[in-house]
This record gives structure tokens, C-alpha cells and sequence, in this order.
């Protein structure tokens, strides 16, 4: 998918941003079950043009292992169906990825929880796990307390509500917003959309093709928007050594 990001922060001061980012979205317990065909476009836990790696997330175990115990340490364990992991990829053999997020189905379909996986610029990375129990639905709001340092313009406590429309089908559209709530309204919000595309070895390679930078521009966008809210006198929370 060549997603919308698009990034608002309505106070202290008022700031917005869009940018375009290239993402992928894999069936994991699909590809653990077949041998996805070899090919330099893309790969798991290997070089490609658009790859995706188990040190990139979560402890290092693999993908679909460790979100497994996510959910058995959460309690979940009606995911016996799809995990979907919605994710950006390596580009030239480099990628920052903000958040990633795991759909997790039961059989039926029917999305049980949400693995929102964040990392900030220190080398921290968190998991939150929404759980979607019972009879969750597209665009529903969902509330979780934020206990985890982003960014040195918001403190570390606080308080999200994602929503989500996640289309599993290719040439859907998938929507993914966040807001930080502080008092009665959001502070920031951010969200990425777009329609999605088969992946394929020749989808893979002319994403690469039209934008090979993707990656790399995430990180240098995160700190030129972070200048301007410095020169906007934004406030600074320091992070605690502490923080993990």
C-alpha cells in the first residue's frame, strides 16, 4: 500500500504534516503454512527490495511466535484464525518503523485483538494489546492508556484512542488513526490510509522502483518536523533514563 500519513497536532501549537510511506501487509499463519516462492522483490528474514525481519519487532522470536504470546499473556485465546501484521518495510536494507499493527482474527474472521507496536528514536520499542472482545467492528474507538515514550514533545503518560478500518482483501482501503487525548479532546492525531495491492515480486519492485527512499525518509522526516516544533516552542518532557 502507498499509504497517507497524515500528522495534526492541535495544541500547544497548531502543526500538520502529510507524507506518503509504502507499507505491507502479511498473513502470517498463511505464510507459515506454505513456502512463499523465492524472489528479489520481497521476503521475510531475508534481502529483498521490500523485506521484513523478526529483530524489527517485537523480541527477536519469530513473527507469528511471538505475537502468539502476546495474546496468551493477555489472556486472548479466541485468535485461532489470521494475523495480519501491517507494517513498513525494509527499503535498501534500512526502515524506522513509528507503530506496526497485528489483526488478529478468530476463524470466523472476526478481528479479537490488535497488537499496536511502537518504537521511538532511543532503540525503545512496546506492544500494546487492544483486545477487541466481543463483536468488534470497523471504526470503533478503541480506548488504551498510553505508558510508553515517544516523542520529547508529549509526556510519557496519557491517554489513546485508536480506530481502524482494516481490509484484508486487495484494492481495499485501510485506515489506521490515532488520537492523544489530553482533557476533553485530542492533542494529536495521526493517521495512515490508502488502498491496498496484491503483493507480488513485480507489485514489490515498482513500489521499490517509484519510491526507494520510502524508508529512509521516515526517520529524516520524524526529525525535521521535530526542528519545527522546537522553533515553535512546543514544550519538551524529558525521558526518564528509566523508560523502557
Amino acid at each position: 500500500m502507498r499509504g497517507l500519513v497524515i500528522h495534526t497536532r492541535k495544541s500547544p501549537r497548531f502543526h500538520q504534516f502529510r507524507a506518503r510511506v509504502t507499507t505491507v501487509q502479511l498473513p502470517l499463519r498463511s505464510l507459515a503454512a506454505k513456502m512463499a516462492t523465492p524472489g528479489f522483490g520481497w521476503a521475510i528474514d531475508r534481502w529483498a527490495l521490500l523485506s521484513v525481519h523478526r529483530q524489527d519487532h517485537g523480541d527477536g522470536r519469530p513473527l507469528l511466535e511471538w505475537a502468539e504470546a502476546q495474546l496468551l499473556n493477555a489472556g486472548i485465546t479466541e485468535a485461532d484464525g489470521e494475523i495480519w501484521l501491517s507494517c513498513l518495510p525494509r527499503m535498501l536494507g534500512y526502515v524506522f518503523k513509528p507503530v506496526s499493527f497485528w489483526f488478529c482474527e478468530n476463524k470466523a474472521g472476526d478481528v479479537v485483538a490488535i497488537l499496536a507496536e511502537v518504537n521511538n528514536t532511543f532503540g525503545d520499542r512496546h506492544a500494546y494489546v487492544l483486545d477487541c472482545r466481543p463483536g468488534y467492528r470497523d471504526g470503533q474507538t478503541i480506548g488504551q492508556e498510553k505508558r510508553f515514550y515517544v516523542s520529547p514533545f508529549f509526556p510519557e503518560r496519557g491517554h489513546y484512542q485508536f480506530r481502524f478500518h482494516h481490509e484484508k482483501n486487495a484494492a481495499g482501503t485501510s485506515l489506521a488513526r490515532i488520537e492523544v487525548v489530553e482533557g476533553h479532546g485530542a492533542a494529536l492525531i495521526t493517521s495512515i490510509s490508502g488502498r491496498t495491492k496484491p503483493l507480488t515480486h513485480a507489485s514489490a519492485s515498482a513500489a521499490w522502483i517509484a519510491h526507494p527512499l520510502s524508508s529512509l525518509s521516515v526517520i529524516a522526516l520524524i526529525h525535521w518536523q521535530a526542528l519545527i516544533l522546537w522553533i515553535k516552542r512546543v514544550p519538551l518532557f524529558p525521558r526518564r533514563p528509566s523508560t523502557v
